[in-house]
Order: C-alpha cells, then structure tokens, then sequence
C-alpha cells in the first residue's frame, strides 16, 4: 500500500495563539500520520491468516478510520492557517453559498461556532454536500464519529483541548475560536469549497 507522507505546513506567527500551542500541536499531526501507516502495514502483516487474526484486524480497522480522519482533519486545520489571514472575499462563491444556506455570513458563522463549544473532544466542521448543493456544519466526536458520509469538509476547527491549552484553559475555549477565526486564510478554504 501507499504510505502517506506527513504535510509541512507553512505556519508564521498567529494572533492568539502561540508558535508553542501550533509546534505541540504538529506534533500531534506527525503522530496520526506516523500510526495510520502502521496500523496499515499491520493489517497487510497479519492479513495472511484472516482466521486466527479475525479480532485484531477488526480492531486494527476501527483504529484506522480514528487515525485517518485524525491526519486528514488536522490537515484541513494546518492548511487553512498558512500564509497568513487572508479575508473571505464579498462576492466569492463560497460567501455566496455561505448566505444561500444559512441566510447570512454572521448566522453560519454563530451557528458555527455554536457547534463549536460541544462539550467533549471533536471537531466543528463546514462541510459541502454535492448531492443537495448545500452547505452543512457538523460536530464530529473525536476525529470520526459523525462524519457526513459523502460530504467534503471545507473548513475543520480543533475543539480537542491539545489544540488550545498551551494558550487558553478549558473554560476561556471561546477565545481560542475567535483567535481561530482570526488567523484563518479563507483564499485556503474557498479552495477546499
């Protein structure tokens, strides 16, 4: 199988949260990556007994979907801080979609962050669902529980604690969010859209 290669993001400083929040936190990225290839190279192992192997490839595959949508929704989260703030443009089609769906930018983006504050550890994600051409934002629990089958994440926002804590305990999270949506380069996530 195809090993997946670990993305360097080009991060620079960032307002309201620290280059030591986001060097922990790549760390954190290195390790999803580092497991989703060994969880498959296990699996490819112990492939060749099936039988005797039954329960811990069964496992190995419910770790692997954790791993996966771990590596891949932090990449989501990397990219869109990269290069700067960039604002979203007012005519652009994401902003477009965006009013179309949610009636305007400033309700999707409180629902958003609404969504956000869940309590437990998961992620706020703005996801585009090509079969009904509309915009959706979900909660994901950990990295992979309640993922939109056939949707296309647009933009990811971290709400595990190690995505903050360096800068902001539990209780203030909300500040993590502004700083969040504060650092983010919207031309990165209108191309994900």
């Amino acid at each position: 199988m195809k090993k997946f290669e670990e993305i360097k993001f080009n991060i620079g400083e960032l307002k309201g949260i620290s280059i030591k929040n986001i060097e922990e936190h790549l760390k954190l990225y290195s390790g999803y990556v580092k497991n989703t290839n060994l969880i498959l190279e296990k699996i490819t192992e112990i492939k060749n007994n099936e039988t005797m192997n039954a329960y811990i490839i069964s496992e190995l595959q419910r770790r692997f979907s954790f791993e996966f949508c771990g590596m891949r929704n932090h990449e989501y989260f990397f990219a869109s801080l990269e290069n700067g703030s960039m604002a979203l443009k007012e005519n652009s089609k994401l902003k477009n979609a965006i009013i179309k769906d949610f009636g305007s930018f400033e309700n999707w983006l409180n629902d958003f962050k609404r969504i956000a504050t869940t309590r437990g550890i998961g992620w706020a994600i703005l996801s585009y669902d090509k079969e009904t051409d509309q915009l959706l934002n979900s909660w994901v629990d950990e990295h992979h529980l309640g993922q939109l089958v056939s949707t296309s994440p647009i933009l990811c926002l971290d709400m595990w604690e190690h995505a903050f804590v360096y800068d902001y305990p539990t209780s203030e999270k909300k500040k993590y969010i502004d700083a969040f949506f504060d650092n983010l380069n919207w031309k990165v996530i209108e191309k994900n859209f």
